[in-house]
């Protein structure tokens, strides 16, 4: 599954004794971390404001905006240095947040998949992520609208009415 590659400004203000640093992530409250050294502080800084963006998106929250670098303001001395979030990769390794779903299936569908050993939530799972591959390939804002459900079906060659409840 394809989620995105994020940017977000922060504050790495220097710690009065040692080499370390504070990180400050302004766009995600709360979002604040340390390291002993800069190298650190970067790495523990993109590791904990990947892991607030991936919180957010497992609880289907829309993830904050990020600011110009340019307009973030310090409160002492510290400097602002843009973060890199791959969270492709944050999610397949952290990621897995799972929520039960009760769902309707027709009884031969049922009798098919219990046959043939098949891993239902697998094979849900393994659907509805083609379905949002094809949705950020298309529009990657996560705001479905009717045009945007019918280009994701379309780009997947799947007929909607198969995958909606349009009741």
């Amino acid at each position: 599954v394809k989620l995105m590659k994020l940017t977000y400004p922060a504050i790495f203000y220097p710690w009065e004794k040692g080499n370390g640093y504070t990180v400050e992530v302004p766009d995600l409250p709360g979002c604040v971390t340390e390291g002993d050294t800069l190298a650190e502080a970067i790495l523990m800084g993109i590791d904990a404001a990947s892991g607030w963006v991936l919180s957010e998106l497992e609880e289907g929250k829309q993830v904050p905006e990020a600011s110009e670098a340019k307009d973030i303001r310090q409160e002492r001395d510290g400097f602002v240095n843009v973060l890199a979030l791959d969270m492709d990769s944050y999610t397949e390794k952290y990621g897995g947040k799972a929520i039960r779903k009760n769902l309707t299936i027709p009884a031969w569908l049922n009798t098919f998949g219990e046959e043939h050993d098949l891993n239902f939530s697998k094979v849900l799972q393994d659907a509805l992520s083609k379905i949002f591959e094809k949705y950020n390939e298309i529009d990657g804002n996560y705001q479905l609208n009717e045009k945007t459900v019918e280009k994701i079906f379309s780009a997947a060659e799947i007929s909607e009415e198969e995958y909606l409840n349009t009741d």
